[in-house]
């Protein structure tokens, strides 16, 4: 068949590849080209273990607070808060522990072996280049840190994630990086980085290309839909069709989602990241520093630490606070870094109320397809993603349950 892919970020051009190798004539459509948002920006983490939602219960008590304290990794643009308070209203429904558990499990299925994923997605590509198989580590002031963070790793356990607990002195012997910045350090099994994502997308991209797949560089304004199906993309130079159509444009994905019927409460989650060149000191693993839910992850040539979750809407630029604070966090558990320069950036997240993705058909006769909504872990996640929407539209049923992320949950009946 004939399939354009919506979007060419990790997840966009995952489906593309994954749709090619099954025999299809592919093109990716993209405003800006390959990895230009958020799949250059994130934070490098093959996050298998990430099933724990910002959802959890409690959070509606702990936001108001969060809010008002430089030092929280949550913002929020004030003038924004009108748009945003619907959106809020059904978030904070998902503040529930059966909540946390339907979706951890179902995250699970989608995430616990996203390091074999990207593997077999690069396979044969120059991409597999980047990928490492580090373990991914959550670094704790202290013990009494640790053990409040005991809801997420018990549920983490309940899932089958293999992870363990060390002191200082043992994670030193390791990397000593980090001094004594943390007196309890979790290191999760079976997880992986990628050195550079946005090259790593670039190079995926280039292979896809390289085998036959089309590339254009067009913004999608519109679609035309009859009977509850997409019939066109409209572009500025004129219609777009084709025998399937997948959507992967992230947060971006709303509009279009909405106008196929598909009603899903969706936010952009903004999230920043500052990046150091040529550091002084590069750790051996990517690490979460859990007093300010931020990653520092070593890349090529430079240092990223990426995180903070911030509402304020897609058109709005960056603040300035979020910046401030990772600095401040960096400077805490490395006051001894130095580089050559220092790097600045803000993207824009996926986020459904419920805070699974959206992975499946829009419609009953399989027009259409959605494969966006990942939040935190598009990269994480993209590669399965784009494997389930392979098989969906070539007529193969995934060997995972996909009724959490069905799209047509939200249709409009």
């Amino acid at each position: 068949m004939q399939i354009i892919v919506a979007g060419a970020g990790i997840v966009g051009v995952s489906c593309a590849i994954w749709l090619q190798r099954a025999g299809h004539d592919v093109t990716i459509v993209d405003r800006a080209g390959p990895a230009s948002g958020t799949s250059h920006g994130n934070a490098g983490v093959l996050a298998a273990a990430a099933i724990v939602p910002v959802t959890t219960p409690g959070l509606i008590w702990k936001a108001p607070g969060m809010l008002l304290n430089k030092d929280a990794p949550l913002f929020l643009k004030w003038s924004y808060l009108p748009k945003l308070i619907p959106f809020l209203a059904k978030y904070l429904t998902y503040t529930t522990d059966k909540h946390v558990d339907y979706y951890s499990l179902a995250m699970a299925t989608l995430l616990q072996d996203s390091a074999d994923q990207h593997i077999a997605l690069a396979k044969g590509t120059p991409a597999k280049a980047f990928i490492g198989t580090e373990d991914y580590c959550f670094g704790y002031a202290t013990k009494a840190d640790f053990e409040a963070d005991s809801y997420g790793w018990s549920k983490r356990k309940n899932a089958g994630y293999v992870y363990d607990v060390v002191d200082a002195k043992t994670y030193a012997a390791y990397d000593p990086t980090y001094g004594d910045a943390f007196e309890v350090v979790v290191r999760c099994k079976h997880h992986g980085r990628i050195s550079d994502p946005g090259k790593y997308v670039q190079a995926l991209a280039d292979h896809f290309v390289d085998q036959g797949g089309k590339l254009q560089i067009q913004e999608i304004t519109d679609i035309d839909v009859t009977d509850g199906a997409i019939t066109a993309l409209k572009t500025k130079d004129g219609d777009l069709t084709a025998d399937r159509i997948v959507f992967a444009l992230g947060p971006w994905s709303k509009k279009i989602a909405h106008k196929l019927g598909v009603k899903v409460p969706l936010e952009s989650e903004r999230g920043y990241h500052i990046e150091f060149t040529n550091p002084s000191q590069m750790p051996k693993s990517p690490m979460m520093v859990a007093s300010g839910k931020f990653v520092i992850t070593p890349m090529d040539g430079r240092l990223r630490a990426a995180g903070v979750v911030e509402f304020g809407g897609l058109e709005k630029g960056p603040s300035r606070a979020p910046f401030d604070l990772l600095k401040r966090q960096v400077n805490k558990v490395l006051p001894d870094l130095e580089y050559d320069d220092i790097v600045e950036w803000m993207g824009h997240r996926p986020a459904p109320a419920d805070s699974l993705p959206l992975i499946g058909a829009n419609d009953a006769g399989g027009k259409s397809y959605s494969a966006f909504g990942h939040q935190h872990v598009g990269l994480t996640g993209g590669p399965k993603t784009g494997r389930i929407i392979a098989d969906l539209v070539s007529g193969t049923k995934p060997n995972i349950d996909l009724a959490p992320f069905d799209p047509r949950k939200y249709a409009v009946r």
